[in-house]
């Protein structure tokens, strides 16, 4: 690549001051003289010290006048005037080998307005699990279009985007709490202008098991909408109904499995209303496959039975047993 590019990144934040100043490390250890920054900290919060944080970074704080990651992205996404743009959220980090194998892919490829790439998920300490992920190479157009729309979520920390993209599809939905990133994709991928690198990019940071039930709960209904919203009109895609709820099956299937290893390990340590919770929002997404799941010998059905039962008299039944 010849010349020096300049990437707006926008970083939104809340109230998170340790975890961002660990994200604008990151950015800022990727410079260099073919690659410069403008940071756009887009800042919902009301922690005084995150102001103080992105000076240190040399980074441009921006109010968001309203809740939410959207907001706070649209804000920075307004003020940014580099000939790219990229996103990190505050609890992420870059890794070192990201954005220039994005950038020779535009280079090659002028059609395109945009590039995502791999993601690493770790633990709340950057540990990793695994690989990064996804591991099959998701290529471009009709394919990568399905696959977002069956269940594989682009982490948006692994996306860079011509500045031209801002005019065209515009900003991110501020009504949308959940599912906000993936429609904002969507909109490059459906006219087969988003591609794909197989290159780590983040390191994901996971919140701890089971410590965001009603978050969860509250997305569930937001990812229906972005799912219907750009699935229906895209309808040539699918071969059959059959193809069309597999698909809608796949980008609910993270929540169901959520919540029912919620509802497992609740029952484990005796919470028998937060399982029995826990299995209700299972039914709610997938009625028939939790059925299934409640008669069949499942885990699910030992931690339903658990919490119904009262826990003296499972006690009981489980000494009786053991005579």
């Amino acid at each position: 690549m010849k010349g020096q590019r300049k990437i707006s990144v926008i970083v939104p934040t809340c109230d998170r001051p340790a975890f961002l100043r660990e994200a604008l490390a990151s950015v800022r250890a990727l410079e260099g003289p073919d690659l410069t920054f403008e940071i756009l900290v887009g800042d919902n919060g009301s922690d005084p010290e995150t102001l103080a944080v992105a000076k240190k970074f040399a980074a441009i704080h921006l109010k968001a006048t309203t809740p939410g990651a959207s907001a706070a992205r649209n804000a920075g996404l307004r003020a940014a005037t580099g000939n790219y743009l990229a996103f990190l959220d505050d609890d992420d980090v870059w890794l070192p080998g990201t954005l220039r194998p994005h950038l020779a892919l535009l280079d090659a490829r002028p059609e395109l307005e945009g590039v995502i790439g791999q993601t690493i998920y770790t633990d709340p300490l950057l540990v990793p699990h695994g690989p990064p992920w996804p591991q099959d190479i998701m290529g471009n157009g009709r394919e990568l279009l399905r696959r977002m729309l069956s269940g594989f979520f682009p982490q948006i920390g692994t996306t860079v985007a011509r500045i031209a993209v801002r005019d065209r599809i515009g900003e991110f939905d501020e009504e949308l709490i959940g599912g906000e990133d993936l429609d904002w994709l969507l909109r490059m991928a459906r006219p087969h202008r988003l591609g794909f690198v197989a290159t780590p990019c983040i390191l994901f940071r996971g919140r701890p098991p089971g410590s965001y039930d009603a978050l969860q709960r509250r997305r569930i209904g937001y990812d229906r909408r972005v799912f219907f919203r750009h699935a229906i009109p895209e309808w040539r895609i699918w071969t059959s109904p059959i193809d069309f709820y597999r698909a809608y099956s796949g980008t609910l299937m993270h929540f169901f499995r959520y919540f029912v290893d919620a509802a497992v390990a609740r029952a484990a340590r005796g919470e028998r209303l937060q399982a029995l919770r826990a299995i209700t929002t299972a039914l709610s997404i997938f009625p028939i496959r939790t059925a299934y799941h409640l008669v069949a010998p499942r885990p699910l059905r030992k931690a339903f039975l658990a919490s119904i039962v009262p826990r003296r008299r499972a006690v009981e039944a489980s000494q009786r047993a053991a005579k």
